[in-house]
């Protein structure tokens, strides 16, 4: 078992293999950490201030958080991480907005990062969205956002450039539910002259992460239900310090795995009022999941006869299951006694690791966009797999932990960019696993 390489906690990423023995179990506690979906935003709005903002609960060693920390220290914020406590402070006396030597950050929130340069000097120049290519996932309602603020997009060969003398306010109604839209919009209504009106936004459970810290700062925000947004702006906000919540995509993975291991785990610090419906279905395929204030025991007796019962379930917004959940419910029907189906309405594109599962699984899936149907007692054997996305990158490191066989994951940074301090966690539950990077710069395609 090796630890996380220096190389990816300084900012860089292992480009490499995650040589998993199969046939293992886990045995311990596994504690979740911060959101990725939520830290990473959160890093954007601290650039609306001049003040520290501390962020306590960070998960520090994410190859995002380490990314974005590049693009904000290249234009003039003062960043610095605590791995001891898990905490982040930033401290953004001054955003230059000169072209910097480089844009290739691959992460997909580049769009965040344009509030706090607009308010400091009326214009921004911000990377083109990268991160997972799980469908259509293009950057025109950012485009509309931005011009609706008053602003006016250059679309450059190597960055997008906003030019906006002053953001005024705006009343936004998007096509779609959309967390990046939304995201955007309270960012640029937080410091826009004026009251702003968002209508048809997608107030997940880290959007109102996003909203509480802006409200620490001084933002002035009020939520009706889980659509319609008005933000009062300000010139500039204040320092705050903010806990990040905990990240109920990681908690949903260790639950699920100890569903298949026949280990015993404990996951802590489980996000219940966030899990509702997740959980619900998880009940419903006769998991027993013995809970208390934050934790969920999972063990050898969790199913009900032995046994996972297959089921049925639809991918799309929160508080339902989400697509980021869509490879681990997969993984869960993989194990299940019988034929199960899994829809995604949400990104119907969400299927290029299948194949790779299917590797591990000795078949057993079929698919087309956005339909997926599972043949349960799966029977899994080690394999080489390629990642292709966060997520089921996850999955099928899980599912070589499950094998019996040796499996290697290539491009396993793909993991490491949304679980912070995935190793020493499995290291934690007395799992075996061995990293071989390569040394590369934080720029290369993560």
């Amino acid at each position: 078992m090796t630890n996380e390489p220096d190389d990816w906690k300084h900012g860089g990423g292992p480009a490499g293999t995650l040589e998993i023995p199969g046939g293992q179990q886990p045995n311990g506690n596994v504690r979740t950490s911060g959101a990725k979906n939520s830290a990473t935003r959160l890093m954007a709005a601290a650039l609306l201030t001049s003040e520290h903002v501390r962020l306590d609960n960070f998960p520090t060693e994410l190859i995002d958080a380490r990314v974005k920390a590049d693009f904000l220290t290249r234009v003039g914020a003062d960043v610095r991480f605590a791995s001891d406590t898990q905490s982040l402070t930033i401290q953004a006396r001054e955003v230059t907005t000169a072209p910097i030597e480089r844009y290739d950050h691959p992460i997909r929130t580049t769009y965040l990062l344009a509030a706090g340069q607009l308010m400091r000097n009326g214009i921004a120049r911000i990377p083109y969205p990268g991160g997972c290519r799980i469908g259509s996932r293009k950057h025109d309602l950012h485009i509309m956002t931005w011009e609706k603020f008053g602003c006016r997009v250059f679309e450059r060969p190597e960055f997008i450039e906003i030019d906006c003398p002053r953001l005024n306010q705006a009343e936004i109604t998007f096509p779609f539910a959309t967390v990046g839209g939304t995201e955007n919009a309270l960012l640029c209504g937080a410091v826009a002259s004026g009251t702003s009106i968002i209508r048809n936004g997608y107030v997940t459970p880290e959007v109102e992460d996003l909203v509480d810290l802006l409200r620490s700062m001084g933002a002035s925000i009020e939520v009706t239900g889980h659509s319609r947004i008005e933000i009062h702006g300000r010139p500039e906000l204040r320092g705050a310090e903010h806990r990040v919540i905990p990240d109920r995509i990681e908690a949903l993975t260790w639950i699920i795995y100890g569903a298949l291991s026949g280990g015993r785990l404990r996951v802590e610090g489980v996000p219940f009022s966030a899990l509702q419906v997740p959980l619900i279905h998880l009940r419903h395929a006769g998991i027993d999941l013995v809970t208390d204030d934050d934790s969920v025991d999972i063990h050898r007796e969790a199913t009900h006869h032995g046994e996972i019962q297959p089921f049925e379930l639809a991918c799309g917004t929160h508080p339902g299951v989400i697509s980021d959940m869509q490879p681990f419910f997969v993984l869960l029907a993989l194990g299940a006694a019988g034929a199960s189906r899994v829809v995604d309405y949400r990104y119907p594109e969400r299927i290029a690791y299948l194949s790779q599962l299917a590797k591990l699984s000795q078949g057993g899936i079929e698919w087309t966009p956005g339909d997926i149907h599972i043949h349960g007692r799966a029977s899994f054997r080690g394999a080489d797999v390629q990642a292709t996305d966060l997520r089921g990158c996850m999955a099928l490191i899980l599912a070589g932990l499950l094998a019996q066989g040796t499996t290697r994951v290539h491009n396993v940074e793909m993991a490491l960019r949304g679980y912070d301090r995935l190793l020493t966690k499995l290291q934690g539950l007395g799992l075996r696993v061995r990293l071989q990077s390569i040394r590369q710069d934080a720029h290369s395609g993560v």
